[in-house]
């Protein structure tokens, strides 16, 4: 079993479905964690205040903005303040919009590359410093099903995630003497608020029912014809933590109910 007492994990859109999953997953083992993303201020520090109290580890929330560099930057450094390290990075944050490439909104094109793709080069830009000083380090990024194969309508998101497959591979090379890994999880479609939302824009996109974009669409590509779920890709993510996975690096790990098989 991983074990993670006295590292510290931080975790970019951590404030429900997979990044919430991942920051109970870290803080299970041991690690004190740094949550970040959308909310209330109420739901969050429940979720917050939750994560001490289940695992009776410390957690704080940074409300960096992932559109923005400076604030990204401050979240790492918020966390080496705190806890004097941050040991492990997991760029979670992503949004999504479904639209035809003509009628794509350029501001949503842009806000979708910057969230999902450039907040992970400036995170790990800040903190690979401070693991590189303390020989140790896990950097994980939440790629997609969407970073190996396309779909429709989503061509900003689905640029932006095999961004993060090539990004992910180019720094597992660069730190590979370090002992720092670098790896992408790609999960297929985890029931989430992020795929709860594009099920109205999808059904606009190809005219389809609630039912039809669940069964035809979401779940006709994974052969399984289940929905992954949040706490299997965490499961995923602490297992790369571990020092079994210490030779796992620049891999894209598919849990994705056979999608990319086909």
């Amino acid at each position: 079993m991983t074990k993670l007492t006295g590292k510290t994990a931080v975790v970019t859109g951590s404030t429900s479905g997979i990044g919430l999953a991942y920051a109970r997953a870290f803080a299970s083992a041991g690690a004190n964690v740094v949550i970040n993303g959308f909310g209330t201020p109420a739901d969050i520090e429940k979720e917050r205040s939750a994560i001490e109290t289940d695992y009776k580890v410390k957690a704080i929330y940074s409300p960096a903005d992932m559109t923005k560099p400076a604030e990204i930057a401050g979240m790492i450094e918020l966390g080496e303040k705190t806890f004097g390290s941050v040991d492990v990075l997991v760029n979670n944050a992503g949004i999504q919009f479904v639209s035809p490439i003509e009628d794509f909104p350029v501001e949503k094109w842009d806000t979708i590359i910057a969230i999902n793709l450039s907040s992970a080069f400036h995170g790990m830009r800040a903190a690979i410093p401070g693991m590189k000083k303390r020989g140790w380090g896990r950097i994980i990024n939440t790629a997609s099903a969407h970073s190996l194969v396309a779909s429709p309508f989503k061509s900003a998101y689905v640029s932006a995630k095999h961004g993060i497959a090539g990004l992910t591979k180019t720094a597992a090379l660069e730190l590979a003497t370090f002992k720092i890994t670098v790896n992408c999880i790609s999960p297929g479609y985890v029931w989430t608020p992020l795929v709860e939302h594009q099920i109205p824009e999808t059904m606009k996109a190809r005219n389809l029912t609630r039912e039809q974009v669940i069964n035809d669409v979401l779940l006709d590509a994974q052969p399984t014809k289940e929905f992954v779920t949040s706490d299997q890709v965490a499961a995923l993510a602490l297992f790369l933590c571990g020092d079994d996975a210490a030779q796992i690096t620049g891999a894209n790990l598919s849990i994705d109910g056979g999608w990319t098989a086909e």
